[in-house]
């Protein structure tokens, strides 16, 4: 009897464990609780814990801020259901069929970390669930996927404007790779800076090493003293904050002066934390900068984000997570329902859409043809330096 009880219990706690394996929060001014008629749901899936949780939180505060400012759409309030993906693929995967299937979404915004991204992919596009990505640029993310799309540039596009900025302004002839191999992100990345680069020199061997590493890596030692020894002009390190810090930090540590380079990710609090005088001087491609409001919205956006977090500078992902909001908004205005498939074909037709972080236009791919930012740390801040927009 007693081996039957311990039975029942085990099998209770197992399923109180899959039951709890994403986190949810509902944010909603409204009364109902199950999304009825009175709400719109619209789901969030987001790293809020595990390696990429920095950028996830800062996605979030964006999303959370536009619900505050928009709150309802065609007389119904806006419901956001904000799940977990715990920077984990089959995580992102669980939290997307959640959203999907138990809540019942209209439409999902996320998410940080194109891996993250890609996970939830087959799910919105069985479910017909239109999904904008927020700062998720490798192209595999809305190709082939009608129901992906996003409201940031792409990695060939950012590949390049770093390979342009690397060879014109940093004058260099030979670079060395260093990527984070066990992310999709940083792979695409660097393929596309590697291409442009080749090209922009006329020399098949211009990238003079390729480095990799794995997420969660903490010792960069063997890859650092690798690349020392081809002596490069510069070192182009696309990969996730946290380790990209801690590589930097270990390359001045080695000796290495060469100007060190990368993505968007590097752009949360975390990368100056941990990297701390280390990263002066680093420069990387992001989206926004506050600096340069491009609309009416990027103005309303500063000023909102300082006075509902306490006067912090919001970072280019947060405008990002906010114009996803928005865009959904818009295109539910603009349909009249909350029929998911009419969402989609109504986001399609989107042209000119003013966000906080510029005007969005879809290409084919539904990915957002827009400007790109270059910053650069100095003095343990971001600090603009320029402003690429797309060739036409």
């Amino acid at each position: 009897m007693k081996r039957k009880l311990a039975i029942i219990i085990s099998a209770v706690l197992a399923v109180g464990t899959v039951l709890s394996s994403c986190q949810v929060e509902k944010v909603s001014d409204s009364k109902s609780s199950g999304g009825g008629s009175d709400t719109i749901k619209i789901g969030v899936f987001e790293p809020l814990t595990g390696a990429n949780a920095g950028g996830g939180e800062l996605e979030v505060e964006g999303i959370k801020l536009a619900n505050k400012l928009y709150p309802e759409v065609n007389g119904k309030k806006i419901e956001l259901v904000i799940v977990d993906n715990k920077s984990d693929k089959v995580e992102a995967s669980n939290a997307a069929s959640r959203l999907v299937e138990k809540e019942k979404v209209t439409a999902i915004i996320g998410s940080w970390g194109s891996s993250l991204s890609m996970a939830a992919g087959d799910i919105v596009k069985k479910a017909k669930i239109p999904t904008v990505a927020t700062s998720a640029t490798n192209p595999l993310v809305t190709k082939g996927n009608d129901y992906y799309f996003r409201v940031c540039f792409i990695d060939p596009f950012q590949g390049t404007v770093m390979a342009n900025y690397a060879y014109s302004k940093l004058n260099a002839k030979k670079v060395a790779i260093v990527q984070e191999v066990s992310n999709d992100y940083a792979v695409g990345l660097a393929k596309y800076f590697t291409d442009s680069f080749t090209k922009l020199t006329g020399d098949s061997k211009a990238i003079v090493s390729v480095s990799n590493y794995n997420t969660g890596d903490q010792d960069f030692s063997a890859q650092l003293t690798n690349i020392k020894s081809q002596n490069p002009d510069v070192i182009f390190a696309p990969g996730n904050f946290t380790e990209s810090a801690l590589l930097i930090k270990q390359a001045r540590d080695l000796g290495i002066k060469a100007p060190i380079v990368g993505g968007d990710t590097w752009e949360t609090p975390d990368f100056l934390k941990i990297g701390g005088s280390a990263v002066n001087g680093a420069v990387f491609s992001t989206f926004f900068a506050t600096e340069k409001p491009i609309t009416k919205e990027s103005e309303k956006f500063l000023t909102e984000y300082k006075k509902e977090y306490n006067g912090k500078e919001p970072a280019a992902v947060s405008a990002l997570a906010y114009d996803a909001y928005l865009l959904l908004v818009d295109g539910l205005k603009r349909t009249g329902s909350e029929d998911s498939v009419k969402l989609r074909d109504e986001l399609v037709k989107t042209k000119d859409f003013q966000g906080a972080a510029g005007v969005v236009n879809f290409d084919e791919d539904r990915n957002a043809v827009k400007s790109a930012v270059i910053k650069q740390v100095k003095d343990g801040k971001f600090t603009y330096l320029d402003l690429i927009e797309p060739t036409k």
